[in-house]
């Protein structure tokens, strides 16, 4: 295959990266469904800001967009970026995937190359996605045409980190189609490729990857309850445990966004398929998925006993974006915290500087407020670590809040303790 065409199928956080980068050498035509998207990446904006303006301007030429997918039939590698969510009953959603697979089935021609990055489970690309392939295209796997699976591996909001610097896994259905898509991977990714025996090995790694984190992440959102119970910091336990040369340095937290707490559904998914139940992965998934539940709880403890009057009060939250410094809100789990505190009766104010709040409205029907010495709050629950947040003093934090005994919940840990109590605060932190 002398001369590559690529198709990005899916112009998101991970795709758009993608297709930016191969642009630099070779010609790509970036599809999305979502037409609003196109108009803004042809007027060379992207609104998730993984890539910026002048990048964009800068590969016009070889870089073009489209959400009409004939407009890549003259494409001989197509790259799947779709998302992969879970449903309400936390169980692999695969219509994105399968309708992009049908799609690109439509316009597949001899010996094309279709590669998925998205998160699936182990044998989901060859068992759902192919017969897709095959059943739009009418052509047959591996004789007509050929797959890959290549995890991403994107952190959103990362600048240092880029997809160019984070080691690719590759794979392919025959020996001779994986060497073609490591060797096609080795042109953009400068730290390098894995080659996987297989296509199903590289699946299995991606969702073990972020499995292995969730869990870890558990144990210390486990420890941070046994810790409140003890009367401990959780903070100053872990600082004096990782004076040891071994200890992992996990701290607890939220875990939401597109991946951490996403990926080991799709492989306990997988394991259910095969009768085995996989307790810890789904234990860890339970201390997780409740941990917003947790930190409202506390909060509204802690303003019973300082005296302020549920109903009446407004909680102010700053940050709903899944994680800092990134305008991602996909799966944020200080949605939940919103939700819960207005469960308990509290008004809830939202400050959110890197969120579009369009976006949020849509997705979770909840408003951007506003916190100021003027538009004061009973207490605060500082979720997110945006810098905006971490530049705060605890002066200024106070200033936020009336009421002679507010509730500053440092979910991140971003300040000292000390000198918030100082400011009148009543502190809870993981």
């Amino acid at each position: 295959m002398v001369d590559k065409k690529i198709a990005v199928i899916g112009l998101g956080y991970v795709g758009l990266p993608l297709a930016v980068a191969f642009s630099k050498k070779f010609k790509v035509v970036g599809f999305d469904l979502n037409q609003a998207r196109i108009h803004e990446l042809e007027k060379g904006i992207d609104s998730t800001l993984e890539v910026a303006n002048d990048t964009l301007s800068s590969v016009v030429g070889n870089l073009s967009y489209s959400n009409n997918i004939k407009n890549t039939k003259d494409c001989n590698i197509y790259i799947v970026t779709v998302p992969t969510p879970i449903d309400k009953a936390n169980r692999p959603d695969l219509i994105p995937l399968i309708n992009a697979s049908k799609n690109v089935g439509t316009v597949l021609n001899k010996n094309d190359i279709v590669i998925y990055e998205s998160t699936v489970y182990p044998g989901a690309t060859e068992d759902v996605c192919v017969p897709e392939l095959e059943k739009s295209s009418g052509m047959k796997f591996n004789k007509d045409f050929f797959c890959g699976y290549s995890p991403e591996r994107v952190n959103p909001g990362d600048k240092i980190n880029t997809l160019e610097k984070i080691k690719k896994i590759t794979s392919g259905s025959t020996k001779e189609t994986a060497i073609k898509i490591d060797n096609l991977y080795q042109t953009i990714i400068s730290a390098g490729t894995y080659q996987a025996t297989s296509i199903k090995v590289a699946e299995a790694a991606k969702v073990i990857e972020n499995t292995q984190r969730d869990l870890n992440i558990a144990l210390v959102n486990e420890l941070s309850v046994i810790c409140q119970k003890l009367e401990l910091d959780t903070l100053e336990v872990l600082e004096a445990a990782g004076s040891k040369w071994n200890f992992l340095p996990f701290r607890p937290g939220l875990v939401g966004g597109h991946c951490i707490g996403v990926d080991p559904y799709y492989l306990t998914h997988a394991a259910e398929q095969v009768k085995y139940n996989p307790t810890l992965i789904l234990a860890g998934r339970r201390i997780n998925d409740n941990m917003s539940f947790y930190v409202v709880k506390k909060v509204i403890q802690k303003m019973i006993l300082n005296g302020i009057d549920i109903k009446k009060s407004t909680v102010g939250v700053l940050g709903i974006t899944f994680k800092e410094n990134c305008p991602d809100v996909r799966n944020s789990k200080i949605a939940d915290i919103v939700y819960e505190l207005k469960n308990w009766g509290a008004k809830v104010a939202v400050v959110d500087p890197w969120v579009n709040k369009n976006e949020l409205q849509d997705i979770y029907d909840i408003k951007l407020g506003k916190i100021d010495k003027k538009d004061q709050v009973d207490s605060l629950i500082v979720a997110v670590g945006h810098d905006q947040f971490r530049a705060k003093s605890p002066q200024e934090l106070r200033s936020l809040c009336k009421g002679l005994s507010p509730i500053l919940a440092d979910v991140k840990s971003i300040y000292n303790k000390e000198d918030l109590e100082a400011q009148g605060f009543t502190v809870f932190r993981l």
